[in-house]
């Protein structure tokens, strides 16, 4: 199975919402880079049976955003955070060189330290 790191991101949103054994076996998995061999050893139970476990939480996973959008909403903000940022700074430097406005200078700086507050 190709490994596939949409899968480890949406674990952070919805691992949760799967079974503890499926959310522990996807992790190892995709996160841990175990192999099926070495999580099958570990939980007592065939290569087969994690493989399945694991396509089981993976469809899931996915199914999840599908309905959800959650992961994707949350990149949707990050690149629009950027963008609020590299606008900030853009006016920072118009500011700079055009007007001088401390007034304009510091609410550039303001919504730049909001914006990357919210992206943390």
């Amino acid at each position: 199975m190709a490994k596939d790191l949409t899968i480890s991101i949406l674990l952070d949103f919805y691992g949760d919402m799967l079974t503890e054994k499926q959310r522990e076996m996807t992790e190892l998995y995709h996160n841990e880079d175990l192999s099926l061999g070495e999580i099958a050893s570990d939980s007592g139970i065939t290569r087969q049976g994690v493989r399945d476990s694991i396509k089981r939480a993976e469809f899931q996973l996915r199914e999840y955003e599908e309905r959800l959008g959650l992961a994707q909403r949350f990149h949707d903000i990050q690149d629009t955070l950027g963008q609020i940022i590299q606008c900030a700074k853009e006016i920072e430097g118009y500011n700079t060189r055009f007007c001088l406005s401390s007034e304009i200078s510091r609410k550039c700086s303001e919504i730049v330290e909001l914006a990357e507050k919210l992206g943390e």
